[in-house]
């Protein structure tokens, strides 16, 4: 099966790290968390959000379970930084590659730093945007943290 370019792009990195990974396409979409967990079948709490902030001007990707949100004063703490703002859709694109809606957590070459919610780590399996708002990767939590380089910390408001 050929994948979309940003697809093949997570693929890829799925392919040469060995992760063990299903990437699926969901033709109904999987734009937001909620139709991503409706596609998927699993609990939201299993989606993974991927969120870019821009902290003291650099881009960070937050990732964050899908049933809760992301805390913009938690992020910057937990990115040293002294605010956290939404980057807008242009930032998004040059921070990681992809669309807003399709943000992958890997790979991203321009985000500073990948920070990831601890309460991810409670799952076997969850699920990430895996380059368009139609496809997703289900992987373990350790597997993300692995390929992302991500530091976790506590960046929700729940």
């Amino acid at each position: 099966m050929e994948w979309p370019k940003s697809v093949e792009r997570v693929a890829s990195v799925l392919r040469e790290r060995g992760i063990d990974a299903r990437v699926e396409e969901f033709a109904e979409g999987t734009p937001t968390a909620a139709a991503a967990a409706r596609a998927v079948g699993c609990p939201l709490d299993q989606i993974v959000k991927s969120l870019v902030f821009v902290c003291d001007g650099r881009p960070i990707l937050a990732l964050v379970p899908g049933d809760r949100r992301a805390d913009p004063l938690k992020v910057a703490a937990a990115a040293g930084a002294g605010y956290a703002r939404s980057a807008g859709l242009d930032e998004v694109r040059s921070a990681t590659g992809f669309d807003p809606g399709a943000v992958a957590p890997f790979p991203v070459p321009n985000v500073a730093r990948v920070i990831m919610d601890r309460s991810l780590l409670h799952a076997p399996i969850v699920w990430v945007g895996a380059g368009s708002e139609r496809h997703m990767a289900g992987l373990a939590p350790s597997d993300v943290v692995r390929l992302s380089g991500a530091e976790l910390a506590d960046l929700t408001d729940g």
